[in-house]
C-alpha cells in the first residue's frame, strides 16, 4: 500500500502535532475539525512550533516552509475521503471517535485505512463500527509529537499484516520508533505511567507530600525529567482520568479506581495547563501548587 495523503481529524494539541511530523516527512497533509477558530489555532502551533526547530537548528527553514506548504485545512469530514489514510485525534470519548468514524464511511476509498490516536480505548471496538476492520489500527502518538521518538501500533483483532506493515513503514518514515502492543486497556505506556501518576495523586490526597514534595521527590530521587503532578497538568486531568476509567472499567480491578482527588479536580474544570489551573495554578508568572 503507498500512502501519501493523509487526513488528520482534530486540529488539537495532538492533530497538530501528528500533521507537523507528517507534513516535515514530506506527506500531504489534510487537517479537519469542526471550526476555523481550531484549525487556524492549530496551524499556528504548527508554524511556532517548526520554527522553534529551524531556530535550534533541527531542520532548516526550507523544510520548515515545505512542511507548510504541505498542510491544508478543511471543516468538512468528507473532503478526507480521497485520503490513503486517516487518523482520528479526536477528544478521548469513545461515542465521539465512534461518530466520526461512522461519518467518514460513505465517502471512503476502498483502500483507505483508518486509525485512530486513542491512548486507550480497544481498537477492535471501534474498528467493529467500520467497514474494514482489517484496514483499522492504533497508532498511538506520544505528547508532545514533534519531540517525542515512540508510536504505539495496535492492532485489533481483525487488522490484517498489511496494514499494520504499512502503517510500520510510515512510521519508520517519520523518523519514529515503533512498537507493538496488544489490545488491551492503555496498551504500553500508559498501562504503567497513569496508575503511577493516579498514585502520586492518592499520595497528595491522603496527605503523605504536598504537590511540590511529591513532584521533587520524584524528579530528584527517581531522575523522572518532570513531576507526576506536573506531568498529569501537562497531560491533562481530563484525559488522566479518562484513561484511569479505562482502566479500571475494563480490567476490574480496584488498583486502577482514579482518586476521588483527580474527580474532582475533573469536575471543577482544573484540567491542567490547558484550562490555567490543576495541581498547579498557571495564570501567573510562575506556576504555583494548588494544594
Amino acid at each position: 500500500m503507498s500512502i501519501s495523503r493523509v487526513g488528520i481529524v482534530g486540529a488539537g494539541q495532538m492533530g497538530n502535532g501528528i500533521a507537523h511530523v507528517f507534513a516535515l516527512a514530506g506527506y500531504d497533509v489534510l487537517l479537519n475539525d469542526i471550526s476555523a477558530e481550531a484549525l487556524t489555532r492549530g496551524l499556528e502551533t504548527i508554524r511556532r512550533n517548526l520554527a522553534r526547530q529551524a531556530s535550534r537548528g533541527k531542520i532548516t527553514e526550507e523544510q520548515m516552509n515545505a512542511a507548510l506548504n504541505h498542510i491544508s485545512t478543511t471543516e468538512k469530514l468528507a473532503d478526507l475521503g480521497q485520503c490513503d489514510l486517516i487518523i482520528e485525534a479526536a477528544t478521548e470519548r469513545e461515542t465521539i471517535k465512534q461518530a466520526i468514524f461512522e461519518d467518514l464511511l460513505p465517502h471512503l476509498k476502498p483502500e483507505t485505512i483508518l486509525a485512530s490516536n486513542t491512548s486507550s480505548i480497544s481498537i477492535t471496538r471501534l474498528a467493529s463500527r467500520t467497514d474494514r476492520p482489517e484496514k483499522f489500527m492504533g497508532v498511538h502518538f506520544m505528547n508532545p509529537v514533534p519531540v517525542m521518538e515512540l508510536v504505539e501500533l495496535i492492532r485489533g483483532i481483525a487488522t490484517d499484516e498489511q496494514t499494520f506493515n504499512t502503517l510500520k513503514e510510515v512510521v519508520l518514515k517519520l523518523g519514529k520508533v515503533p512498537t507493538s502492543a496488544e489490545d488491551f486497556p492503555a496498551f504500553i505506556v500508559n498501562r504503567i505511567l497513569m496508575p503511577m501518576i493516579n498514585e502520586a495523586i492518592y499520595t497528595l490526597y491522603e496527605g503523605v507530600g504536598s504537590v511540590e514534595g511529591i513532584d521533587t521527590s520524584m524528579k530528584l530521587g527517581a531522575h523522572h525529567p518532570m513531576g507526576p503532578l506536573e506531568l498529569a497538568d501537562f497531560i491533562g486531568l481530563d484525559t488522566c482520568l479518562a484513561i484511569m476509567n479505562v482502566l479500571h472499567e475494563g480490567l476490574a480491578d480496584t488498583k486502577y479506581r482514579p482518586c476521588p482527588l483527580l474527580t474532582k479536580y475533573v469536575e471543577a474544570g482544573w484540567y491542567g495547563r490547558k484550562t490555567g489551573r490543576g495541581f498547579y495554578d498557571y495564570r501567573g508568572d510562575k506556576p504555583v501548587p494548588t494544594r
